[in-house]
């Protein structure tokens, strides 16, 4: 028997990306962002979704640019704290022992201590209700080398850290199939 839940904002999983831009006065910030994912394969862009209130959202408009850097599951406290607090009156960065690192291709710092980060240049922006959606262009994806298997991002090497309903993070589990691959058997 299903039971009806209403109208909820809700996908299972959903990322914990730690977004970061340099604010109105060219300081580095970051936050927390699960509202977000891969939107066009060509060109390749990824969204995310940010509140007005926020104070990355302004950063991402006057500068044009943001990165998304997906941290590991280990990062869960410093992932909590950016999206905690606002980035206005303090260094969040500073306060969770993270390095911004200047992008040489968008106007926007990535995490250092993050295992993959995605470079966006802003495209488009999408004014949903509460959010806006933040619609990036990626100009380059970096990922440490420890976390790559035949020179592609291998997940279970990431590790990343996953948001869930009723605020709760998760980690992902084991392989189950490869994908355009498992569905053969039902042709």
């Amino acid at each position: 028997m299903k039971v009806s839940l209403g109208p909820l904002p809700l996908a299972i999983p959903l990322p914990a990306f730690l977004v970061a831009s340099y604010d109105t006065d060219g300081k580095p910030n970051a936050m927390t962002a699960a509202w977000g994912g891969v939107l066009c394969a060509e060109p390749p862009c990824l969204g995310v979704a940010v509140r007005q209130s926020r104070w990355t959202h302004a950063g991402i408009l006057k500068h044009g640019a943001f990165t998304v850097n997906i941290p590991k599951a280990g990062q869960a406290k410093e992932a909590d704290f950016l999206g905690m607090y606002s980035g206005k009156n303090r260094d969040k960065l500073a306060q969770a022992s993270l390095t911004p690192v200047k992008s040489e291709l968008v106007d926007a710092p990535y995490i250092e201590e993050c295992p993959v980060q995605v470079e966006c240049k802003l495209e488009k922006t999408v004014e949903l209700g509460s959010h806006t959606l933040f619609v990036g262009q990626v100009m380059d994806v970096k990922a440490n080398a420890h976390v790559l298997t035949g020179g592609e991002i291998d997940v279970s090497k990431v590790d990343p850290l996953i948001y869930g309903p009723n605020n709760l993070y998760y980690q992902l589990g084991p392989f189950v199939a490869k994908a355009f691959s498992v569905g053969k058997a039902l042709k």
